[in-house]
């Protein structure tokens, strides 16, 4: 049971990495946004800086390269948070298995 919450978990967290840092890429080399996979990228990604959203200042350069600072942000965040998500399911997996020998 525990091993297939932790590959879900590794499964959705690598997407959610996978995801944002093609945004970051896009944004940085100042892909066209109405092009439809960048579009989607953008779109899709959203809601993942929702919580950080304004908390660092994203500057621009003159032709559309923009360095996100919230997007690296979430990229670790979220990495931070599927870290320790992984490692209390490995703590309460050990807890069970102690309990049932």
């Amino acid at each position: 049971m525990f091993k297939l919450l932790r590959d879900l978990l590794s499964f959705v967290m690598a997407v959610v990495e996978i995801l944002l840092t093609m945004r970051f890429i896009l944004k940085i080399l100042g892909a066209n946004a109405e092009s439809q996979f960048v579009n989607w990228v953008y779109v899709n990604t959203q809601p993942l800086l929702q919580p950080f959203q304004f908390a660092f200042p994203t500057p621009s350069i003159k032709g559309g390269f923009v360095l996100e600072f919230t997007t690296l942000f979430a990229l670790f965040a979220y990495a931070f948070m599927g870290y320790i998500l992984q490692q209390l399911l490995n703590v309460i997996d050990g807890h069970e298995n102690a309990h049932s020998h």
